[in-house]
C-alpha cells in the first residue's frame, strides 16, 4: 500500500482515519448485520469489525510504528507506548442496529490529535491539539465555538453505573432546578460530546471511571477541551487518574450549575 498520509499531520490521519471508518458505518447501514455477543446484554456488528479495519488501515499506512487500542481488536503494539491511538469505530451500536442514525466513529491520538465522523450527517469534528473545528464536504473548516444557548444536556443512561448511589444520572434528571434551567436528551452515543463543542448542546454527563483513555471519549474529549469547554469528573476532578466519569460543559456557568445539582 502506498504510504499517502506520510507527509500528513496527526490531525489529517485522524480525519482520514474517521472519515474512512464512517464510509463503512455509512455503506452496511439497514443491511442484515451478525451480532458479536461481549456479554451483559452488550454487542458488536459485523459493521463495528469492519469499520475498525478501515481506520486501522488509515493509520498503518501512515503511521506503522505507533501503537493502537482499538474497540474490537484490542491492543496492538506496546500499551505504554508513547503514541497511541484510540479507535472506537460505531459508538452508538445499538442505536445502529435499530436502524437509528445517531452513531460515531471515534479516533484519538491519546494526547494529542482527534476526530469524531458523523456518518449520516456528514461532519468531522477534529482538533490538531490546540483549536478546535468542523469539516463538512464543499465547505471550509469552521471554528467550533460551544454555547449554552440550545439549553440541552445530554446525559447518558447506559449502564454501568459505578458512581450509584451517590451519583445516578437519572436522578439528576428528576432535579427540579435542572428542568427549570435544561432540557434533558438522551442520544446514547458519544457524538453528543461533539455537540457541545458545537454549541448543538450545553452539556454532556455520564457516569464512569477514568475516561480520558476510553476508546469511547478520548476523541470528544479533545475536541471539546480544544474548543475551550469545561471538562471535569463528575466529582469535579480533573478527567484522568483522579476524575470519575465525565461533565463536558460549554461554560463555567453551565458547569457549576451543573456540578452543584449533582452535589445536592
Amino acid at each position: 500500500m502506498v504510504n499517502c498520509y506520510a507527509s500528513s499531520d496527526d490531525a489529517a490521519v485522524a480525519i482520514a482515519g474517521a472519515r474512512a471508518g464512517a464510509d463503512v458505518v455509512r455503506a452496511m447501514y439497514g443491511q442484515r448485520l451478525s451480532r458479536i455477543d461481549k456479554g451483559a446484554g452488550d454487542f458488536a456488528t459485523v459493521a463495528d469489525v469492519e469499520a475498525e479495519k478501515a481506520i486501522l488501515r488509515v493509520i498503518r499506512a501512515a503511521r506503522p510504528d505507533d501503537a493502537v487500542l482499538g474497540e474490537e481488536g484490542g491492543q496492538q503494539g506496546a500499551a505504554d507506548a508513547v503514541r497511541q491511538w484510540l479507535v472506537d469505530p460505531l459508538c452508538g451500536t445499538l442505536n445502529y442496529a435499530v436502524g437509528n442514525m445517531l452513531v460515531a466513529v471515534n479516533v484519538a491520538l491519546r494526547d494529542g490529535a482527534a476526530a469524531v465522523a458523523d456518518p449520516f450527517g456528514g461532519e468531522v469534528f477534529f482538533t490538531d491539539g490546540k483549536t478546535a473545528r468542523v469539516r463538512q464536504d464543499g465547505t471550509d473548516d469552521t471554528l467550533l465555538t460551544p454555547t449554552p444557548a440550545t439549553r440541552l444536556v445530554d446525559v447518558n443512561l447506559d449502564p454501568p453505573f459505578p458512581s450509584a448511589p451517590e451519583f445516578r444520572a437519572v436522578d439528576l434528571l428528576a432535579h427540579p432546578e435542572f428542568m427549570a434551567r435544561f432540557r434533558p436528551r438522551v442520544v446514547s452515543t458519544s457524538l453528543a460530546l461533539a455537540w457541545v463543542a458545537a454549541g448543538k448542546r450545553a452539556a454532556y454527563v455520564t457516569d464512569g471511571g477514568d475516561l480520558s483513555a476510553s476508546v469511547h471519549f478520548a476523541a470528544g474529549i479533545a475536541v471539546c477541551r480544544a474548543a475551550g469547554c469545561v471538562v471535569t469528573g463528575i466529582d469535579g476532578a480533573p478527567v484522568g487518574g483522579a476524575g470519575r466519569g465525565l461533565v463536558a460543559a460549554a461554560d463555567e456557568e453551565t458547569h457549576g450549575l451543573l456540578m452543584s445539582m449533582m452535589r445536592g
